[in-house]
């Protein structure tokens, strides 16, 4: 999809076939009317559209999900109807700084992705020492700021809610498992803030390597870990089916899930998972998206694939005020009213990480339902 789109439109033929008589001697033919156009490398010049780099995985092993977002930017293209978007896609695989560079030389002004931590921090100090801002994909939000914004959902915003709306119907005291990694050491620091902030009381926080014995082991530990009545499982929802039967095996908890939970509807399959809650993004819209999307490439897109389509949509409601050919107006990203899309109401804070605004689901029996839905404006 739009694979280093470049359409170079020639203005006349040349060169039409035509009978010559024969002359009486050499003849010279007369010059042209116009000197020929010296065609230069890179992209042909366009006054009247803004150059955007799309910067996805294309090739190696992350390529299905590079794609569902490109994809998904042309989804937006189509149904915003714009003329004054023009989006070229650069294959991060390849080398994201690699991809960053022939982005700028191209002359795009605003970058959107990479889709990886490690390629974000490749391509950041390229697209600032050029000046052009970063929307990416990631949901790191620790790549953010100076000039790059991400878009992806931020695993603390996720508990956040949830921790909330828990202590909110009542729940005090708190537990979490979570895994060892960058995810889990995210999400127990921002379960750790969110518990003081709704005024709850912090009992235990066990964290465990990815393998079925430390977790096991680590749902044991907290489940004898002292009394709670609510736990905080920052895993996927497989490694959750294996966690609760212990966790409620001390005494009946309510369980908490983060968004990973968002994209396994079969999780009420497990009776145990069964009254569960956990925040996310609306899933209305998306699944308008998806439908959309099985039609016109005939297979499902990856979830992620709604912020290759928001992204668009926020570029469309920018570039109305903005005048092609100049830099990107970087301020109108902090637009105190933010920006909608599959995905919900969302903005940017001032250090480039989009804040959402999330619903509350419960798992059952038949899939999930949403218990609190997510506010609508800020």
């Amino acid at each position: 999809m739009l694979r280093q789109v470049a359409v170079l439109a020639l203005a006349g033929l040349l060169g039409a076939c035509q009978m010559v008589p024969k002359a009486a001697g050499p003849t010279t033919a007369p010059p042209p009317d116009k000197p020929v156009d010296t065609i230069e490398p890179g992209l042909p010049t366009d006054t009247d559209r803004h150059r955007v780099a799309l910067l996805v995985p294309q090739t190696g092993p992350n390529a299905d999900v590079g794609m569902a977002i490109a994809n998904a930017t042309t989804l937006a293209l189509l149904d915003t109807k714009t003329e004054r978007v023009r989006i070229t896609t650069y294959d991060t695989a390849l080398g994201a700084a690699a991809a960053a560079q022939q982005a700028v030389a191209d002359g795009n002004k605003l970058i959107l992705g990479p889709l990886l931590t490690e390629d974000v921090t490749a391509v950041a100090p390229v697209a600032r020492a050029a000046k052009v801002p970063v929307l990416s994909f990631s949901n790191d939000s620790g790549v953010a700021g100076n000039g790059v914004f991400i878009m992806g959902f931020v695993p603390g915003q996720s508990v956040e809610r949830v921790v909330a709306y828990a202590r909110g119907k009542g729940h005090v005291r708190f537990g979490a498992l979570v895994p060892k990694n960058v995810y889990g050491d995210r999400s127990a620091a921002a379960f750790r803030a969110a518990v003081v902030e709704a005024g709850g009381t912090l009992v235990a926080v066990e964290s465990y390597d990815r393998s079925a014995t430390a977790l096991t082991g680590a749902a044991r530990r907290l489940a004898n870990g002292g009394a709670m009545d609510a736990v905080l499982i920052a895993d996927s929802g497989g490694n959750a089916i294996r966690a609760v039967p212990i966790i409620k095996g001390t005494g009946g908890k309510q369980i908490l899930g983060t968004e990973l939970w968002n994209t396994d509807s079969s999780l009420g399959t497990n009776a145990a998972m069964r009254g569960s809650w956990f925040a996310s993004v609306s899933d209305g819209l998306y699944g308008q998206l998806a439908g959309k999307y099985r039609t016109r490439y005939g297979k499902s897109p990856y979830r992620l694939a709604s912020l290759g389509y928001d992204s668009v949509l926020l570029t469309v409601r920018i570039a109305r005020e903005w005048k092609p050919g100049t830099s990107f107006p970087v301020n109108q990203l902090l637009a105190a009213d933010g920006f909608g899309g599959i995905d919900g109401i969302f903005r940017f804070n001032n250090r480039g990480v989009a804040i959402r605004a999330l619903e509350v689901s419960e798992v059952g029996a038949g899939g999930f339902r949403v218990i609190e839905p997510a506010p609508t404006k800020w």
